[in-house]
């Protein structure tokens, strides 16, 4: 037989029989029966004899080399070679086969031995071996974990230690954790989500919990408790006139009375109305943990069935325009003309008296200001209530944005009941108590926020001086109320926003009270940035819930039809529902706005989509009509 090399090529030891030999590469033949050079400086050793059963014998002797007493018995404090590694633990024995078996070895061991140069070696030191043992051993039990909790998922049953991490896993999971892995490989090995996966092992609660968590990890990781935030004494503040009897109009449930509205007949004919808006920011020192709680929480979040409030509970009902006590408030005083001419008006801080919360739920129906008008009361302040809906539309007409004819657009209301029953209401929006809330609020966040920007004060602004809305720290013109100045200031229970702009603004009135931001102040635009990112994640979770419940609305009623107005191309709002979705098959000379009618093909609570296939378009009220006669 001719002569053979030991080589080495990708990791791999080989033999080779020798054609051609030069001082830089051998010309081989290989064992598969291919023409190949092979660089010397890759070569081992030349040898006669059969190849093959050489290297068989070289596999089966390293297999049989106790690594840590080679590692022994090589110099450990010096380079060494293969060769005198193979004759320390061979002796006398050593030959190729023992050289080759050797180097396999060394090269087979990294942990153990560190490879220097061709054939040339190092002995890791004592502690680092130790350190790398002890890392693969700590490897090989948490694959021994990982296994075992895969059998039992895959088995049906859910370990402990991956209920217990159940949440992260699903809605923030470190990927790197062991729990993870066995979930994703479990699933896997069941060629099925892990969503699927963990649900049916029990470890996902039912679909409104399970959404609530991913929401609160994200944004409230810390959880939701405020925590203890004593109330401290408030310094007296000057009453309100005794003639004051101020009033609120909010829905049923809410606990936060921010605004509340008075009206008082002046001798010259004239009304001056009162926006008296609860006044927290009076009590909340600047870099207190209270108004750090604030700046963390950026708002109230609300959704079906819940809320989470921005302040601590004993701030709330400590400030809340709640009925039967005078509360501390800063108010807006306007004089109007019979006409509804602004003739003056002037900002306080005081204490307010609350007559009583009057409740949306309670006196719409009775409330009519489009209507004749009675000389008696139906409930509580409806007179005043009537002149301030006609100051409203007055106030809206000024802006320009007056339009009776407008189309109907609603707010809904979901309520659930005990058994997770849904109960959705619809009130259209613009309805005259919406009309009149809303705009004496504009006229009060709009008188402040050009007080502001005529003291060249800092706030935080809402713009719109082309494109979209924005919050800004400077104040530019709002388009789309028709406004030069506008800024929120009269939700200071509920929104970080109101609360700065409310700082401010007391420090207008308030000799003795400091600015909490100066213009440019860099917190002020961190604050910024963190509200809008965090007012836009609340809105996000809140319409998710919605459309959630929708769902099973739907499901619950078992509608199989629904009706839909066209937004754009083939995207659709449902009627009756706070739910927005596509449709299949809407025809490309469909006009956006048009009503349809659309099937439902499917629902699907988890992904919170439904299914909607085109039937046909629903001709207007008057055109039908016109048809049908």
């Amino acid at each position: 037989m001719g002569k053979h090399i030991f080589y080495e090529e990708s990791g791999q030891f080989k033999v080779a029989e020798i054609v051609q030999e030069n001082d830089a590469t051998f010309l081989v033949n290989t064992q598969h029966g291919k023409r190949a050079k092979i660089k010397a400086s890759h070569v081992f050793l030349v040898f006669d004899g059969d190849a093959a059963q050489f290297l068989q014998q070289a596999a089966e002797t390293a297999a049989g080399i106790d690594i840590s007493l080679l590692w022994e018995a090589v110099d450990n404090e010096s380079e060494f070679t293969a060769a005198s590694a193979a004759s320390e633990y061979f002796g006398s024995n050593s030959g190729n086969i023992e050289l080759a078996a050797t180097l396999m070895a060394l090269y087979a061991a990294p942990i153990y031995f560190y490879k220097k140069n061709k054939g040339v070696f190092k002995a890791a030191p004592a502690e680092t071996l130790q350190q790398a043992l002890a890392a693969i051993e700590r490897r090989k039990q948490q694959e021994e974990q990982i296994n075992g909790w895969i059998q039992e998922l895959l088995a049906g049953r859910l370990p402990d230690e991956i209920a217990a991490e159940a949440k992260m896993i699903l809605h923030a999971p470190d990927k790197q954790s062991l729990k993870y892995k066995a979930v994703v490989k479990a699933a896997d090995q069941k060629k099925t989500s892990l969503f699927a996966l963990l649900q049916s092992v029990g470890a996902v609660p039912p679909l409104p919990e399970y959404f609530l968590d991913g929401f609160l990890l994200t944004q409230f990781p810390k959880g939701t408790d405020c925590g203890h935030y004593p109330v401290p004494v408030m310094r007296n503040l000057p009453d309100a006139d005794t003639a004051v009897r101020a009033f609120s109009i909010d829905d049923i449930e809410t606990s936060e009375v921010d605004d509340a509205f008075s009206v008082r007949d002046l001798p010259n004919g004239n009304k001056l109305v009162g926006i008296h808006i609860a006044a927290p920011a009076l009590a909340i020192d600047a870099e207190s943990l209270l108004e750090k709680l604030i700046f963390e929480r950026l708002s109230t979040v609300y959704y079906p069935g819940g809320k989470i409030t921005m302040l601590p509970d004993n701030w709330i009902a400590a400030f809340s325009l709640d009925e039967g006590a005078a509360r501390p408030a800063v108010s807006l005083y306007a004089e109007i003309s019979p006409q509804f001419e602004v003739i003056r008006y002037e900002s306080r801080i005081e204490s307010v008296y609350i007559d009583c919360n009057l409740r949306i739920e309670n006196i719409e129906q009775a409330f009519q200001p489009l209507q004749p008008r009675s000389d008696t009361e139906a409930f509580a302040h409806q007179h005043e209530m009537n002149w301030l809906y006609d100051f409203a539309v007055a106030r809206m007409q000024a802006r320009g944005k007056y339009d009776p004819e407008r189309l109907p657009q609603y707010d809904y209301g979901i309520k659930l009941g005990a058994d997770n029953t849904v109960h959705i209401s619809v009130r259209e929006r613009g309805a005259p108590i919406d009309t009149l809330v809303s705009e004496l609020m504009i006229f009060a966040n709009s008188t402040w926020a050009q007080m502001l920007d005529e003291a060249e004060m800092a706030g935080l602004f809402r713009v719109q001086p082309t494109g979209r809305v924005r919050m800004s720290t400077q104040s530019e013109p709002h388009i789309g109320l028709g406004l030069k100045h506008y800024a929120w200031f009269t939700s200071p229970l509920r929104r970080a926003t109101d609360y700065i702009n409310q700082k401010q603004l007391i420090s207008l009135l308030d000799p003795d009270a400091e600015p909490r931001f100066e213009p440019q102040d860099a917190m002020l635009f961190a604050v910024l940035r963190d509200f809008e990112s965090a007012y836009a994640a609340y809105n996000d979770f809140q319409r998710h819930m919605e459309a959630y419940w929708s769902l099973i609305y739907i499901q619950q009623e078992q509608l199989q039809e629904l009706t839909a107005q066209l937004i754009r191309d083939d995207l659709v709002r449902i009627e009756g529902l706070p739910l927005v979705s596509r449709v299949n098959g809407v025809p490309v000379d469909a006009m956006p706005k048009c009503r349809m009618k659309v099937s439902i093909t499917g629902i699907d609570p988890i992904q919170v989509s439904v299914g909607l296939n085109y039937i046909n378009v629903l001709l207007p009220a008057d055109n039908a009509s016109q048809i049908s006669g």
